[in-house]
């Protein structure tokens, strides 16, 4: 699904790069604590048993699994633009007098950048 002549609003475009890779350093960061863990309990629980060979267990996946959870990307899932020109209901005139003066309330301007924006 491609855009239709819309321009992307700043709600629909992905992450910037920076914060895609600031995310996945933090991620990394707490799978490894989180290994760094399971060692520790893998030594100082005592006594030893069944649990022993979980710890020792995560503590031997979980580096993978963080540099695959690093390494992953944002998904790849299009977005789609939203609008940027919002629409506004017009206020409607009361049945007067045709000579009182009507507040119609704040005046809406449209800014085009140039002609292909037409509505």
């Amino acid at each position: 699904m491609k855009n239709k002549g819309l321009v992307p609003a700043v709600t629909s475009l992905p992450q910037s790069p920076q914060a895609e890779a600031d995310h996945r350093v933090r991620r990394y960061a707490i799978t490894m604590t989180i290994r760094i863990v399971c060692f520790a309990l893998m030594m100082f629980v005592q006594p030893y048993g069944w649990y022993t060979w979980v710890f020792a267990l995560a503590a031997a996946v979980l580096p993978y699994i963080a540099v695959v959870f690093a390494n992953a990307g944002s998904d790849s899932t299009e977005t789609t633009a939203e609008s940027p020109v919002q629409q506004i209901a017009a206020p409607s005139r009361p049945a007067s007098d045709p000579t009182e003066k009507v507040d119609d309330g704040p005046q809406i301007f449209t800014i085009r950048e140039n002609g292909r924006d037409r509505a």
